[in-house]
């Protein structure tokens, strides 16, 4: 079955978290939307190297963006109540960072209909707390320590009847409620260990959905 927005949450969630980042750029110029500059990562995060760091596991983000209503798709675990991501999820050894972030969009979401933006120039990385990194290096067999992550930002073309928390049938479900979302909302309800991450990502990408929705 496919699970839809949830309006009543977006209700009671904005009356909380009013868009306002009072952000005084002008982003509708071209040249603001490219350009990245080194200074918006933080020092402990961020990593320039084209290979992830010893010790993380190879990771794909995906910001799915909304233009018109200037949102980002986010949902909630299905295994872990009230918290919400963005999708992400492992980049097998050679595949194309680019083509792992469309694999995990349409195997957690059932997404296809997405247009590339933009991606982080750095990799970020984020360390799992104790007990959770026991928990998946057991599942895995591995050692890791945390994840290092390159995001991807992807526009919606599709209609909202085609996002599907079964995914493509090929991965069990992670999710169990979907929601656009504004990026403040995003941040008050990740999880703790991945919101710095996250708070990088949204002011590298925040030049799109940031613009204006009849440019």
């Amino acid at each position: 079955m496919a699970v839809s927005g949830n309006s009543l949450f977006y209700r009671q969630v904005s009356r909380f978290y009013p868009f306002n980042l009072q952000l005084q750029l002008s982003w509708k110029s071209t040249t603001a939307r490219l350009r990245v500059s080194r200074c918006m990562l933080s020092s402990s995060t961020a990593l320039s190297s084209d290979a992830p760091p010893d010790g993380y596991r190879k990771n794909v983000g995906i910001c799915l963006v909304n233009i018109s209503k200037k949102k980002i798709f986010a949902a909630s675990r299905l295994h872990i109540p009230d918290t919400w991501q963005m999708p992400q999820g492992g980049a097998d050894e050679g595949e194309d960072l680019r083509n792992a972030a469309m694999r995990e969009l349409r195997e957690e979401t059932g997404v296809t209909s997405a247009e590339f933006l933009a991606e982080t120039p750095y990799w970020l990385t984020y360390d799992f707390p104790h007990k959770v990194r026991i928990k998946l290096n057991r599942r895995w067999g591995t050692k890791y320590k945390g994840q290092a992550q390159k995001w991807f930002l992807f526009k919606f073309t599709g209609k909202e009847e085609e996002i599907n928390l079964l995914g493509d049938g090929t991965e069990l479900p992670e999710f169990k409620q979907w929601s656009w979302m504004y990026p403040e909302q995003i941040l008050e309800l990740a999880v703790d260990f991945k919101r710095p991450v996250y708070e990088q990502v949204l002011k590298v990408f925040s030049p799109y959905f940031l613009v204006d929705a009849d440019e």
